[in-house]
């Protein structure tokens, strides 16, 4: 006899097999009791979760001779007729290969006889969203006004692709995503029926990556003992197979970019995909742990939601400890927008390196997510006593994380004239530039004001893109009248681009000033 797959096998046979669904399984089972059965259901839901399977139970269940608590008792000769496939009263339908006007046009003709045997003929249309505009429009009539002996059911996983006026007509019910521990808990029932050893550890990460269907459960666990045929099957076994990525990988991972190590980061990436390690499943579970973390440091009790063992839940806290959560949160937003992006990328390993280059290193970008980690950061440093210099880019490498930076200050005289305009402006040049608006404001972002002479400013760019845009004549000409208006100065300004090695802690002090401190002429050299 050939090896029957274990979801098929253990497919539900009456309502009581039925997990997840209660809220669903219980309303039909009242209508059946009660007489009250509709003409028209619609099944929605994510796959896997029993729309099919409860389908044919309640096919069963309203033609049965001898029905238990609204249930088919499966031994009578209608419901064996039925499962067997024999019985000529449920018609199932798979829209997707059979969506034309001409099937929907035989279902029409077909729905003019009564059972044979039985109370009802019953139509089962799968993944009905798949019908054409014709077809719908070709069933509409009949779902309306059919006869007292005719039942349809349409199963859909993308409800939103069925025209209102199909809607309208049937009885909705909405299949939830069956839970982690109901799936696990069925898992652990099969495999001691099935005489398959198994962890608990590997049947509950197993649950986890079903994501609520239980048919997807039941392959990835056929899957698994296929290849570790007549061995435990072990926690280690499932991530081997699935290609998954254990706990202690994301741990080593979260620290490396906490550190902003950017290179460790793509190393330990390169280990995964050289061990065969399936990246789209790689990139699920890391948002897993990210999410994780966030609970333990946002949500009271949270150990209580969090199925892992002491040893992982003493790690975890150790690690929420080195982060905060507004930094958490752009993790998994980073992360998240991967996950859509890989469905339908050719280069994944390209995507999910820039997302490590974009954790590590916030400073590339201009978000907001990133300027908050960014200041974050600076206000670690400064709590531990280091001196902050202004091109300090968050990351120059892992050894000097925390080493203090020392900068030596450098002091500059200027006529007394020149440092007051400079002051000025200095301490307007934000609202400057916010005012000017258009195409200078991200240009001047980096920008600094120096002296440039009488009557003169010098504006200091950072990068040669900005210094193009800003050296323009317009731009100067609009800076100088903007002046002219609110501050009643004719200044000009001039521009330049700041060198490689140089930083920005120029002091500078009027000749007034100094030669009051130190009682003595002081000649200003060009």
């Amino acid at each position: 006899m050939s090896y029957t797959a274990l979801y098929r096998k253990w497919r539900p046979a009456s309502f009581q097999d039925v997990k997840g669904q209660e809220h669903i399984v219980q309303t039909l089972k009242n209508q059946i009791e009660s007489g009250r059965v509709g003409h028209a259901y619609l099944f929605c839901g994510t796959r896997g979760t029993g729309k099919t399977s409860i389908a044919k139970i309640f096919a069963r269940a309203v033609n049965c001779e001898h029905p238990v608590s609204g249930s088919p008792c499966n031994e009578c000769e209608i419901c064996r007729g039925i499962i067997t496939g024999s019985s000529m009263n449920v018609v199932e339908i798979d829209a997707a290969s059979n969506n034309g006007v001409e099937n929907i046009r035989e279902i029409r003709e077909q729905v003019q006889y009564p059972p044979t045997e039985g109370k009802y003929r019953v139509y089962i249309i799968d993944e009905v969203h798949m019908l054409s505009t014709g077809a719908f429009n070709a069933l509409l009539k009949t779902l309306e006004e059919p006869p007292a002996y005719v039942i349809f059911i349409l199963a859909t996983t993308e409800v939103n692709k069925i025209p209102v006026t199909v809607l309208s007509r049937c009885q909705r019910y909405d299949f939830k995503r069956i839970s982690m521990e109901t799936v696990a808990a069925r898992l652990k029932e099969l495999t001691k029926a099935e005489q398959i050893p198994a962890e608990e550890r590997a049947l509950a990460y197993l649950a986890k990556a079903a994501d609520g269907s239980m048919r997807d459960a039941l392959s990835l666990l056929d899957q698994c003992v296929a290849f570790h045929y007549g061995k435990l099957l072990t926690y280690d076994n499932v991530l081997e197979v699935l290609g998954a990525v254990d706990s202690s990988v994301f741990s080593g991972l979260l620290r490396a970019v906490i550190a902003g190590q950017t290179t460790q980061c793509i190393q330990k990436l390169e280990e995964l995909i050289v061990q065969g390690r399936e990246l789209g499943q790689f990139v699920i579970d890391f948002i897993w742990y990210l999410r994780n973390l966030l609970l333990l440091k946002t949500a009271e009790s949270a150990e209580t939601m969090l199925d892992m063992s002491e040893d992982n839940l003493r790690q975890l806290k150790e690690e929420a400890e080195l982060i905060d959560g507004e930094t958490l949160m752009r993790y998994i937003r980073v992360f998240s927008e991967l996950s859509n992006q890989l469905r339908y990328a050719g280069q994944k390993r390209v995507l999910i390196e820039m997302a490590f280059i974009r954790l590590t290193r916030p400073q590339m970008e201009y978000n907001l997510d990133s300027v908050i980690q960014r200041i974050s950061e600076l206000e670690n440093r400064v709590t531990e006593g280091a001196v902050i210099d202004r091109n300090y880019d968050g990351h120059e490498a892992s050894k000097q994380q925390h080493a203090e930076i020392e900068i030596p200050v450098k002091e500059v005289v200027i006529p007394k004239a020149q440092l007051e305009d400079l002051t000025l402006i200095r301490r307007d040049w934000g609202k400057i530039v916010r005012d000017l608006g258009g195409s200078i404001r991200p240009a001047f972002r980096e920008t600094t004001v120096e002296p440039g002479g009488d009557n003169c400013l010098c504006i200091v760019f950072g990068s040669e893109d900005s210094y193009a845009i800003g050296s323009r004549a317009t731009v100067l000409s609009a800076l100088e009248a903007y002046v002219r208006e609110h501050y009643g100065k004719d200044l000009c300004f001039k521009v330049r681009k700041r060198d490689a090695q140089e930083t920005v802690n120029t002091i500078y002090v009027s000749d007034e000033e100094l030669k009051n401190a130190i009682h003595m002429d002081i000649t200003i050299e060009d």
